[in-house]
């Protein structure tokens, strides 16, 4: 019996063991998937915390490497205007295209395309392509209009990209081209009045934060950091009616006389204000492809050059100022020669007793001599130098010429002389027509503007208002029927001038065949409004004097000037006409003195150094 107990308490015993061996299993098991899951949302939990809390600044900046962008805003060139508002050069909007080309794609299709759309031969864009691929940043086309432009980002080629620029564009093209100036491909001022004013002219660009896509393309504007400022407005004197008018007839005028070059300036003489400036040769600013460097040069104001007998006006109101000779003295420029320190200075012909208006109506050189030998030595130094001959005018132009005026110590009477009609000195056009507002101002001389003036400048009192008056009415027979200017009369205007023809200097001196042909005119004579100055040269075809070559340009071009500006008629007078059959009988008798006179006149400017006009 206590067998058969025992054998069913072990029994029972097994079976207790054999029920706990699972139990234990599954709280073994429990417990680990406790522990792991415990342990991974312990994870979980320090991850979360790393991300928004460790981390958090590192991951931003990641994420905003990728995505966020600091974009600059350009701001356009401010534009250039003549003095009404009308635009002379004005910036326009365009787009880069350049591209990453580790991004570019390899497939020549799309290659293929990208070149297309570019305007480029493909097999060339392609082999240029794969060539930079270790790069980070290629420009492929440099200021396409904003429709090409689109065209090529709109094909959606992965690596290419657009940058929105600013790219300078001048109406008036080749007419104000010198005179402007032009920019660079990164629109900054390179020559002219673009470079003089660079600073004031260029914006500052802004800036704003963008969100863009993994392309590159822009998803939304996030806020502006900086705001763009165009750049300034540059109000010039130019009038751009005038502008062209010069231009045209200055063209016209190197081309008929086959010369090498030419410039015109034409002043407000009221003011001091440039109202034109014309060069030829010139080039096209918008399209410089082939451009000649002689184009560049705004020869008005930084090409200097001997004036001739342009000067004998100026020289004269010194004179006169004086006091050393009377306003009615009478010279004897008899045999038409006279000798000064071993030199002999020639007129073309003789022509007897002068009045002081008659030695600026023929032009005389020995009359011109002996008055500049009859007052102190530095009598008509002095004038040209308060006139600014030989200094800067100020205005600012990149290169401007500042003339020479050799200064009057040990000087010689021949150097006095020659300088009395216009030799041992240069000037440029812009000096010139400075120097002649003294005149045509009452007395007073103005400082020359390229900038629009919103009132009345001061001036210099430099000579009296009656000898500014005397000197005018002695120009005015210049244009007379006894004067070498008639071509420069104006049709109901009175009209002053002064004619200069200058040998040119080359390597060995004084070139036998080149001349330089200046006029400078004055209208109305009455009441002056108007100071043109123009110079060709080196003409080779229909004779060579300022009178021919230089002064119907005037006419040509302050007529329709005075017309335009309102300025009404001061005089009845006939202006020159060449298709009169009076006129062309005085041209012809004209033409036949001059060709009788040209031959001697080589041989005695040999020896004097100047020419008469």
């Amino acid at each position: 019996m206590s067998q058969y107990n025992n054998r069913k308490n072990n029994e029972r015993s097994d079976s207790r063991r054999q029920r706990a061996r699972p139990l234990a299993a599954a709280s073994w098991r429990f417990n680990v998937m406790l522990v792991v899951i415990l342990a991974a949302l312990a994870a979980l939990v320090w991850r979360i915390v790393d991300l928004q809390v460790v981390t958090q600044d590192f991951l931003a900046g990641q994420g905003d490497a990728r995505t966020v962008r600091v974009e600059s805003i350009d701001a356009h060139r401010g534009m250039i205007t003549d003095r009404d508002g009308e635009p002379l050069a004005v910036s326009t909007p365009v787009i880069t295209i350049w591209a990453n080309p580790k991004q570019l794609p390899t497939d020549r299709t799309e290659l293929t395309r990208l070149a297309q759309a570019l305007g480029k031969n493909p097999s060339d864009f392609i082999n240029h392509v794969n060539g930079l691929r270790s790069r980070g940043f290629i420009y492929l086309h440099r200021r396409m209009t904003p429709e090409l432009g689109q065209r090529v980002l709109d094909l959606d080629i992965p690596g290419v990209y657009g940058q929105h620029e600013y790219k300078r564009y001048y109406p008036a093209g080749e007419v104000t081209a010198q005179l402007l100036g032009v920019t660079n491909i990164d629109d900054k001022g390179q020559e002219g009045l673009e470079l003089a004013y660079d600073r004031w002219l260029t914006g500052t660009k802004g800036q704003r934060r963008v969100l863009v896509d993994r392309k590159g393309r822009l998803v939304r504007d996030l806020h502006l950091m900086q705001d763009a400022h165009p750049g300034g407005q540059l109000h010039l004197s130019i009038n751009q009616r005038l502008q062209f008018l010069a231009y045209r007839e200055l063209a016209r005028a190197v081309e008929e006389h086959n010369a090498d070059a030419g410039s015109l300036v034409m002043m407000n003489a009221r003011t001091g204000e440039v109202l034109a400036s014309a060069d030829v040769p010139s080039f096209n600013p918008n399209n410089r492809a082939g451009m000649d460097s002689e184009g560049l040069r705004e020869r008005v104001l930084t090409d200097a050059f001997e004036p001739g007998s342009v000067m004998k006006p100026l020289a004269m109101s010194a004179i006169i100022d004086s006091g050393k000779v009377s306003p009615n003295q009478v010279i004897n420029t008899s045999p038409g020669y006279v000798r000064v320190d071993g030199y002999t200075i020639h007129d073309v012909r003789n022509f007897g007793r002068l009045t002081l208006t008659g030695i600026i109506t023929k032009s005389s050189n020995v009359g011109m001599t002996k008055l500049a030998l009859s007052v102190p030595n530095d009598t008509i130094w002095n004038r040209y130098n308060q006139m600014g001959i030989g200094h800067s005018l100020g205005t600012g132009f990149p290169g401007e010429a500042t003339g020479s005026l050799p200064p009057p110590s040990g000087w010689s009477a021949a150097k006095r002389a020659t300088l009395a009609y216009g030799y041992g000195m240069s000037v440029s056009p812009l000096q010139l027509a400075t120097a002649y507002t003294t005149l045509a101002n009452d007395g007073c001389r103005l400082q020359p503007s390229l900038l629009r003036l919103d009132k009345k400048p001061q001036c210099d009192q430099l000579i009296s208002p009656e000898t500014a008056h005397k000197v005018v009415n002695m120009m005015e027979t210049v244009v007379g029927p006894y004067g070498g200017g008639g071509r420069a009369n104006i049709d109901g205007y009175r009209i002053a001038g002064k004619t200069g023809t200058v040998r040119k200097v080359g390597a060995s001196g004084y070139e036998r065949n080149s001349y330089r042909s200046n006029f400078v005119g004055i209208a109305p004579a009455s009441d002056p409004r108007l100071i043109v100055v123009i110079s060709i040269d080196n003409s080779r075809k229909g004779g060579y004097y300022g009178g021919v070559v230089s002064a119907p340009v005037f006419s040509r071009v302050a007529g329709p000037a005075l017309r335009m500006l309102d300025v009404p008629p001061d005089s009845d007078a006939a202006p020159y006409n060449p298709e009169s059959p009076a006129q062309q009988v005085k041209d012809a008798e004209q033409a036949r003195e001059i060709t009788g006179l040209q031959s001697r006149q080589a041989a005695q400017e040999a020896a004097s150094g100047g020419t008469n006009d």
